[in-house]
């Protein structure tokens, strides 16, 4: 379980001219921190101990800045289906594989939850299905378990067909890329790529198996991405809004 000041959260009376906002309590934070969530949440993030009496005025100067972040948001979820923002999925759609998976949840006494697979594309999640942060953190371990066994494969038979070799092929869980290259030419990749297309995964392992040749975004880096991969400039565009892509859960 985290630590009870990660848990914290309370809500402020929000001065005139304001949008709603919460207010989370961190031990690890240094400083004052805006996030505005999928759903147009704006969580405000603080040190431990420090003067909420300071927020609004800090606040007050990013209140345009608020709002238009909070109504672009809006207008871009618009058209997101509900399950989008389920805490506690029932699907989990791999776009990139083309397969929806069913997750089942069974509440029992048991001190441990166990995650398991009774059924093709489908898992079981058994124990205290009540602690939706649990539940969540074995989803996003086996989407990580998942992409390494989906994306390996994939990347070393692109990596052949471009003639662009590469070192070794690792999984994470970034928060602001979908993939790097490492100048020993080491490529990771986002376990989040399996809610994307799989025309757009593809276009990101060109990218980065590029950058095994040009690690910089050169004139010379896009022709190679261009000779391996012709109109690039269509899914280079379609990757600024791929985000969409993934579920609000995965980000927590």
């Amino acid at each position: 379980m985290a630590d009870a000041s990660e848990q914290l959260k309370l809500f402020h009376t929000v001065p005139p001219g304001l949008p709603d906002y919460s207010i989370r309590e961190s031990a690890r934070a240094k400083h004052v921190s805006i996030k505005i969530h999928l759903d147009g949440v704006i969580e405000v993030v603080v040190p431990r101990g420090f003067d909420r009496g300071q927020l609004p005025e800090l606040l007050e100067k990013r209140r345009e800045w608020l709002w238009q972040t909070k109504q672009n948001l809006e207008r871009q979820t618009a058209d997101l289906a509900p399950h989008h923002f389920e805490t506690k999925p029932e699907t989990i759609e791999l776009r990139s594989r083309q397969r929806t998976w069913q997750i089942l949840y069974q509440h029992s006494s048991a001190a441990r939850l166990e995650l398991t697979q009774p059924a093709p594309q489908t898992l079981l999640l058994r124990g205290d299905t009540d602690n939706t942060a649990a539940c969540t953190d074995l989803l996003r371990q086996w989407l990580t378990r998942k992409a390494r066994a989906e994306f390996a494969p994939w990347l070393r038979e692109l990596s052949f067909d471009s003639h662009l070799p590469f070192g070794r092929v690792s999984i994470r869980g970034q928060k602001t890329r979908w993939a790097s290259c490492s100048t020993q030419k080491n490529i990771s990749l986002n376990y989040k790529l399996l809610f994307l297309p799989s025309d757009l995964v593809h276009y990101v392992f060109v990218h980065e198996l590029c950058h095994t040749v040009h690690m910089n975004h050169s004139k010379a880096f896009w022709q190679l991405v261009g000779e391996k991969l012709p109109h690039y400039q269509t899914y280079r565009d379609r990757m600024r809004d791929s985000w969409q892509y993934v579920p609000r859960w995965v980000e927590k």
